[in-house]
């Protein structure tokens, strides 16, 4: 699960929580859509649609500021399609997840000669963290919200998650919030306010893993590791990705409690290196 995909499954379980943070309504006239547009540019899992009070939300997560076709071409793609297929309003927010001053980051808006379309951006460092802190289902964005004190925030963060009832609930909540305060983060100092074991709880951890699939271990862990320790070398990546299925799995875990990148080669040298 990518970071996008991650705010993605936090929009799809609570939208009525984005629709009252990018609309500012309250409604339970909330549905999500599982569009597949015909010409769609890029992979559709990573793209949110929600009806709201008879207009379409659309939001996209962008985590770097690149992208192709570039993205003020593609809202306008989308637009069309969505306003063809729907008959109704569009709103379109294209939320950054990771601060940047790149230029497309303040960019509302596609225009040349014959046209001109418009949408929203919204850039997560420069809001406010109490609305985050203060619902559940935008909880796990609130590590990337502007901050005076980093570890401050991270304090508030986990003691609102530790006040979840529901223990399916809060290790979801934790497991996203986990992976994407990795975004701003360094991980020691995640885990100095969030149970590195919380994870291993979570129904998010646990889809991936006991689906048996080799290709989503295999990006769950490859993920992680990003998370953890940045690029990797080629022989050290090498090494991993010739881990089976079930060596795969047992990295995942293993990573709750490695730190050091010797920690990892000292799990590897453990290891049989045999393949599925």
């Amino acid at each position: 699960m990518s970071y996008d995909n991650t705010c993605k499954y936090l929009a799809e379980r609570y939208p009525d929580a984005f629709a009252k943070w990018l609309l500012g309504i309250e409604t339970a006239d909330i549905e999500v859509l599982k569009t597949e547009l015909s010409q769609d540019p890029i992979p559709a899992d990573s793209l949110t649609f929600l009806r709201v009070s008879n207009r379409i939300l659309h939001l996209e997560f962008q985590t770097l500021p690149r992208s192709k076709p570039p993205l003020p071409l593609r809202m306008l793609d989308y637009a069309v399609q969505l306003k063809r297929l729907y008959q109704c309003p569009v709103v379109q927010i294209i939320i950054f997840l990771q601060q940047t001053r790149k230029a497309i980051a303040y960019t509302e808006v596609y225009q040349d000669e014959t046209t001109i379309h418009r949408y929203r951006v919204i850039r997560l460092w420069e809001q406010d963290s109490a609305l985050f802190l203060d619902n559940l289902g935008l909880l796990p964005l609130a590590p990337l919200t502007k901050a005076e004190s980093s570890s401050g925030l991270l304090a508030r963060v986990g003691e609102k998650i530790s006040t979840i009832k529901d223990s399916k609930e809060k290790s979801d909540i934790a497991s996203c919030t986990e992976l994407l305060a990795g975004l701003r983060f360094n991980t020691n100092l995640i885990y100095q306010f969030l149970k590195k074991d919380i994870m291993k709880e979570s129904s998010v951890y646990q889809d991936i893993i006991q689906t048996g699939k080799r290709e989503e271990v295999l990006s769950l862990t490859m993920r992680l590791l990003r998370i953890r320790f940045g690029e990797l070398e080629a022989p050290l990546l090498e090494r991993i990705q010739g881990l089976s299925t079930e060596q795969l799995e047992s990295l995942v875990e293993a990573l709750l409690n490695i730190v050091e990148k010797s920690e990892l080669v000292l799990w590897l040298n453990q290891q049989n290196y045999k393949s599925d």
